[in-house]
């Protein structure tokens, strides 16, 4: 099977299930805590390629987004994503999953699946 990451926050729940849910399969992922070691461009830019979700989808539109006084429509396009993830990196939708070419946005942790 080839290479699996997860990008991972330990304090979610739906993060936490998507690593149970491929442990349970003998899946071992590389996991990023991306809150200890923020997504790079490059990074960023190879999750969003890889994704089927619109590049918004990996945007985070909780309390925290609303702090900062963010309006979602500005948030559309892969480059504006970047841009805000990479100032942001606490906005990012968690966990994702990335197997190869293809990822998915672990929401419900069962999405992971798709991947396996």
């Amino acid at each position: 099977m080839a290479d699996v990451t997860l990008y991972h926050h330990p304090g979610c729940s739906k993060s936490r299930g998507a690593l149970e849910i491929l442990r349970e399969r003998g899946v071992e992922p590389r996991v990023v805590e991306y809150l200890k070691r923020p997504l790079e461009r490059a990074e960023l830019e190879a999750v969003l390629r890889a994704l089927s979700d619109e590049p918004t989808e990996l945007v985070r539109k909780d309390r925290r987004f609303a702090e900062l006084g963010l309006d979602a429509s500005e948030y559309r396009s892969a480059e504006a994503v970047i841009g805000l993830l990479l100032e942001h990196p606490e906005l990012m939708q968690r966990p994702v999953v990335v197997r190869g070419e293809r990822a998915v946005i672990g929401r419900p942790p069962e999405k992971a699946l798709e991947l396996l």
